[in-house]
């Protein structure tokens, strides 16, 4: 665990700034005065510049313009109660840094940070944007709850609004996200603070438009004369239940399918997105039925919405009407849509749109600043914006070793060492090497070697020394020890560089690893390296880790990069290493920084996207083929429809600057979930359409289902994205926000401006054995108003509608009407 602070001066000429800068030179000020202070530490051990001062030129460390100071606390498994008390240190830091801040302001700048600030900071903007989500669910509800009523006259409103019918649609998809999570909860996979925000979105966004597309079925069919209201509720079920049914099913399976991916977040979210349209579709089919007829029995009976004790007497019957929504897509959309102009300019526009958007999806970035993840009055802000502008080393890089290699023989350390007799391409010469090439290795100084270290100890000097006499005699013998009392070294004295025998190797390197640095002997392993080596009890080199020092990374691109490189340097280690002899086969060396473990994803963030997106897009193929009767051609375009969404948003967000990574990506599978929203509804719609041509059934569709579809999804989700523009969190503005607004947008542009134009020109022929079903309807119909000819009666008067299934509330879209002088077959 680490907690720093950086602090920088006000101007370029303040006076004689005061800066700790332990170098190897005495330190001089502008005016060429000397300190002569000494640069090496009491013991003797110097302390690089570089890591403690930044904004100087060259090597001049008096010009410094910023300090850095570290404090290093040990860290501890979860669980440990040290652990506890290395968090209440660093929060007790941070609230006095805070008020050393206040004291010197106008003074200096302060910046700082702790290991757990990113953790506190954003857990401090959830909470603060926590009322900004609640309000966005809130607007979400109350358009739901208002807009399913159709409302014919003032008088009715109380009575033909739907806010229970609404609420309770809503807490049916809630229901189902809560028990989705509660189940996976149980199994024990962990959930995140994703999976609260992005889930219920998704789920609203399905749920709601399956309901809007039930009930304004459900309000736009008229009832037959003598039908009862479960009859006339089950036909409007089932014209829609097959569309319900195909949009769940391909949703579900897609984010099964999306389940497969390594990446935890994505995975979490899939499962529980997958599990809740389910659940929720369950859930409609069964408990929203019954309440959606027990809400038209009250509105029957002209009770209040809300409070249906309250009964109104004496109004009117409710009116049949198309509504404003349906009445706009019917005269105004559906023949400006499928106008013979507009028809030929919408491909070219939309193709267009997808070569710019194919083109901008390859420029795209990948990464995520955690810069992103803090909200604009952040203090850690300013500590990032420090440490990239003055400091010219970035963040510590260790190349641990496993297990397997033997350090204690000659080939193993000179494989390892640098010094003199080392191997030409060692371990630690080969990070050298890699300095010399920063823009590529990303490595900005030379790993400090125990080995190194270990022998230069060994070196007949004042540090490994043996006691000559007295009871500890042959037993290590301090540096701070008298040297007349210590007159033997570990090592003789030898023209070759000093190499330690096996058993020697074992015996002086624990007294190596425990002898603290002193003056006399800077050379003490215990303040540098005794952490660095994991000794067995048999004496062992368990494990062991050589400390270098990367570069200056500035963002997230500079953090992968440097993990890549880090990582291939590490392999060709790796490689060498085990041609020494008796090394074990399974030996390696890695690369760690502690930055790892947010980076690693984005060196597979892209593979593992597009192939969770590809699994995705199989099931809205291959169910659309299923539910529509094996056609092929509604399924392609179904399919290639959800392609240009997905190609589109990627394009949009590189253009707007958004990046791509896992909360993208978690963003973009939900986006197919909402893209079959989108299109699948219209394409069914289009395809069980029985009239005679491509461009009457593709108006058909827009204006029956476009309309629902739009209510549902479009209307649904603007709403609640809007509020979240006001949230302080940049993460939530970005991946939340403008990313949800484009995804809306671009699935409304495509599912109800490209999809019916392209359906008019290659849209499925008409389904033969709907036509069959068709003609024998209306020859029924035809018989029986024969028979009312010749036997008169008061039901051979009133509306007579065509029972095939697919009965429409748009004159001339499947119904029949009139009276007998028309035989029963105006349409």
């Amino acid at each position: 665990m680490k907690a720093g602070a950086a602090g920088t001066g006000q101007g370029q000429e303040s006076p004689l700034p005061f800066v700790v800068s332990p170098c190897s030179a005495p330190l001089t000020y502008k005016d060429g005065t000397s300190l002569a202070l000494s640069c090496i530490a009491d013991y003797g051990a110097p302390v690089f510049p570089y890591l403690a001062v930044g904004g100087y030129k060259g090597k001049d460390y008096s010009e410094a313009e910023a300090l850095i100071m570290t404090f290093s606390l040990n860290n501890y498994a979860a669980g440990d109660p040290r652990l506890a008390q290395a968090k209440l240190w660093e929060g007790a830091f941070l609230e006095e840094m805070q008020a050393f801040q206040q004291r010197t302001a106008g003074m200096f700048q302060v910046a700082f940070m702790a290991e757990r600030s990113l953790e506190d900071e954003i857990n401090r903007t959830t909470a603060e944007d926590l009322p900004i989500f609640a309000v966005s669910y809130i607007v979400i509800f109350l358009y739901i709850s208002l807009a399913l009523g159709s409302y014919s006259s003032c008088s009715r409103v109380l009575v033909d609004s739907k806010a229970t019918l609404g609420l309770g649609g809503v807490a049916m998809v809630l229901g189902a996200v809560m028990a989705a999570m509660g189940f996976f909860s149980y199994l024990g996979v962990p959930s995140s603070l994703i999976i609260l925000q992005v889930v219920p979105f998704l789920v609203l966004a399905v749920g709601a438009d399956n309901i809007f597309i039930f009930v304004l079925e459900y309000q736009r069919m008229p009832r037959r004369p003598g039908e009862q209201r479960e009859a006339h509720i089950g036909r409007a079920l089932s014209r829609v239940a097959p569309s319900m049914l195909l949009c769940s099913l391909s949703e579900a399976i897609c984010f099964f399918l999306g389940a497969l991916t390594p990446m935890p977040a994505v995975r979490t979210f899939a499962l529980t997105s997958g599990l809740a349209v389910i659940l929720n579709f369950l859930l409609q089919m069964s408990a929203f039925v019954a309440l959606l007829s027990l809400d038209s029995k009250r509105q029957e009976a002209s009770q209040q919405d809300v409070c249906c004790c309250f009964r109104h007497r004496d109004l009117p019957p409710p009116g049949q009407s198309e509504g404003l929504l349906l009445r706009f897509f019917h005269k105004v959309y559906a023949p400006f849509l499928l106008h013979w102009l507009t028809r030929r300019v919408v491909p070219f526009l939309f193709l267009a749109l997808f070569g710019v958007s194919l083109y901008f999806m390859c420029q795209i970035s990948v990464g995520l600043d955690q810069e992103l993840a803090l909200p604009k009055d952040s203090y850690l802000l300013d500590y990032f914006v420090f440490l990239n502008h003055y400091f010219e080393v970035g963040a510590p890089v260790y190349f641990v070793t496993t297990s397997g290699y033997n350090f204690s023989s000659e080939a193993g350390m000179n494989a390892i060492c640098s010094s003199a007799g080392c191997n030409n391409y060692s371990l630690t010469q080969k990070i050298q090497y890699a300095t010399e090439f920063p823009e590529e290795s990303y490595l900005a100084i030379p790993a400090s070697s125990w080995v190194d270290d270990f022998i230069d100890w060994l070196t007949p000097s004042s540090c490994c020394r043996l006691y000559t006499s007295g009871p500890n005699k042959d037993e290590f013998c301090p540096s701070t020890v008298s040297f007349f009392n210590c007159l033997k070294y570990c090592m003789s004295y030898t023209a070759n560089p000093v190499r330690p025998s096996v058993e020697q190797f074992h015996k002086y390197l624990p007294w190596f690893l425990s002898d603290p640095p002193n003056i006399n002997c800077p050379k003490g392993g215990l303040a540098a390296y005794n952490t660095s080596v994991d000794l067995g009890t048999d004496g062992q080199v368990l494990a062991s880790r050589f400390m270098a020092y990367h570069t200056p990374l500035k963002n997230s691109q500079d953090y992968t990069k440097a993990l890549r490189a880090a990582r291939e340097l590490a392999t060709n280690i790796t490689a060498d290493l085990r041609k020494v002899p008796g090394t074990d086969p399974a030996f390696e060396v890695f690369p760690y920084t502690i930055s790892n473990v947010f980076y690693e994803q984005y060196l597979t963030v892209l593979p593992e996207g597009l192939f969770t997106l590809s699994l995705c897009l199989v099931p809205t193929f291959a169910v659309c083929c299923l539910l529509l009767g094996m056609d092929l051609r509604s399924g392609l375009l179904n399919l290639i429809s959800i392609v240009m969404i997905l190609v589109d948003t990627v394009g949009f967000m590189a253009l707007a600057g958004i990046s791509y990574n896992a909360v993208s990506l978690i963003n973009l599978v939900s986006a197919v979930g909402m893209s079959v929203e989108f299109v699948s509804h219209i394409t069914r719609s289009f395809a069980i359409s029985t009239k005679p041509t491509r461009l009457e059934r593709a108006k058909e569709a827009t204006i029956s289902m476009g309309s629902a579809v739009f209510a549902g999804v479009a209307m649904t989700n603007l709403p609640g994205i809007l509020v979240l523009g006001l949230a302080k969190a940049q993460l939530i503005q970005i991946f939340f926000f403008r990313l949800n607004l484009l995804i809306t947008l671009l699935g409304l542009l495509h599912g109800l401006v490209f999809l019916p134009v392209i359906l008019s020109y290659l849209g499925p022929d008409v389904n033969p054995a709907l036509m069959l079903e068709v003609k024998w309807a209306e020859e029924a119909t035809a018989a029986r108003a024969a028979s009312c000819l010749k036997h008169p009666s008061p039901s051979c008067t009133t509306n007579t509608y065509v029972n095939h299934g697919f009965d429409h509330p748009v004159k001339g879209a499947g119904a029949i009407s009139g009276s007998l002088p028309n035989n029963g077959k105006e349409l």
